[in-house]
């Protein structure tokens, strides 16, 4: 389009005055408002521009005014006051300007935030950018819906303490932590809470895709009251034909790296070298080979070709040889308890690195007498 096509034309500003329809006015108004933004316009046509736009603002249709909002709901011509006043209009022509106009400032965001109305605290929540301020004041004070907008939002500065506040409101709502998990960049003191608030399905993810401390990781592992994980791993004990068996659950997506690792802390190793074999397509011999290899490489290798998450191999690393070492010291009868306390040992002395707070918040982990607990925390 040429500059002199894109020019404001007397006739759609008389249209614009004088047509008493509202359907023709809004015609009118959309085709202006595109020539408008996609013209060249020096100074003076700008002001002239900006002010047949604070015109349309205050047109008696609705019509009209969304015309406007939706036409120029992106773009900077927009004058900021006009911006405001489509804002406090009726939603069809509050949304779209809420939500993308460039005009606002971050305090303009907040007072439609703290004005409480659900529409309008999604809407800046989902836009293409939120700033850090905006983000705290959503995860303060905003419905739940708007939290849960914002979480989902990569494009919002959504800070620790911000998303700590968030986790203190909604706990409870299943939808925002997981909104939250899904998050590109997550705190490793974020993905611990929400380790704990999450559904298996996307506790999995978390666990894969973002980093954990090392206790929390055998703290999965160990976890009781994961009923079907400990299921799952109890008829693999049972099992009369481990690679079927881990061949159906891999069918099934079953066969995962907290299942795996699990399935290590309650010491059953042949379904851990059945699922390490059926994920990276080597027979069992092999796999069996490479996983009991004691040099650096072979568990690396097979545990890497099983396409596992990197995150978790020090925790595998480390119940590989607690399980060798038990059965070199105890031969084939090793305990669960004695494994399971064994290997969180081994935490405590190489992957903690010996805080007495960690020291204790392991050892509240594990189901053990509270006179054990006692002697492993001054020992440390």
């Amino acid at each position: 389009m040429s500059i002199a096509r894109a020019r404001l034309t007397d006739a759609d500003i008389r249209r614009l005055v004088k047509s008493d329809d509202e359907d023709e006015r809004a015609a009118a108004a959309h085709k202006l408002c595109r020539r408008i933004d996609r013209a060249e316009l020096g100074e003076e046509e700008r002001a002239a521009a900006q002010k047949i736009l604070r015109v349309l603002a205050e047109d008696a249709a609705e019509m009209v005014r969304r015309a406007l909002a939706v036409t120029l709901k992106c773009s900077d011509l927009l004058p900021r006051d006009v911006a405001l006043r489509l804002a406090r209009d009726v939603d069809a022509v509050a949304l779209p300007v809420i939500a993308f106009s460039p005009v606002f400032t971050d305090e303009d965001l907040l007072d439609l935030v703290r004005s409480g109305a659900e529409a309008r605290q999604v809407a800046v929540a989902g836009r293409p950018r939120v700033s850090r301020d905006v983000a705290t004041g959503i995860a303060d004070m905003a419905c739940a819906a708007a939290v849960r907008t914002l979480c989902a939002n990569d494009n919002a500065d959504l800070s620790e303490p911000a998303m700590g506040r968030a986790l203190d409101r909604f706990a409870d709502r299943s939808e925002i932590v997981s909104a939250m998990a899904y998050r590109q960049v997550l705190p490793v003191s974020i993905t611990e809470r929400l380790v704990e608030l999450a559904s298996e399905a996307v506790r999995e993810h978390l666990v894969t895709r973002h980093a954990l401390a090392p206790e929390t990781a055998i703290r999965l592992a160990t976890a009781a009251r994961e009923r079907a994980t400990v299921d799952l791993i109890d008829q693999a004990a049972a099992a009369q034909d481990l690679a079927k068996f881990c061949a159906s659950l891999s069918a099934r997506k079953a066969l995962s790296a907290s299942l795996l690792l699990r399935a290590l802390a309650r010491g059953c190793m042949p379904f851990v070298e059945h699922g390490l074999a059926e994920l990276s397509g080597v027979a069992h011999h092999r796999a069996w080979l490479m996983v009991h290899d004691a040099g650096p490489l072979g568990l690396r290798a097979i545990y890497d070709r099983a396409g596992l998450p990197p995150r978790l191999f020090a925790a595998f690393r480390a119940g590989v040889d607690t399980w060798r070492d038990l059965h070199a010291e105890a031969g084939a009868s090793l305990d669960r308890e004695q494994f399971q306390e064994r290997m969180l040992e081994r935490y405590l002395t190489s992957a903690v690195g010996g805080s007495r707070e960690d020291v204790a918040y392991l050892l509240e982990r594990l189901d053990r007498p509270a006179d054990i607990l006692a002697t492993r925390v001054s020992a440390a």
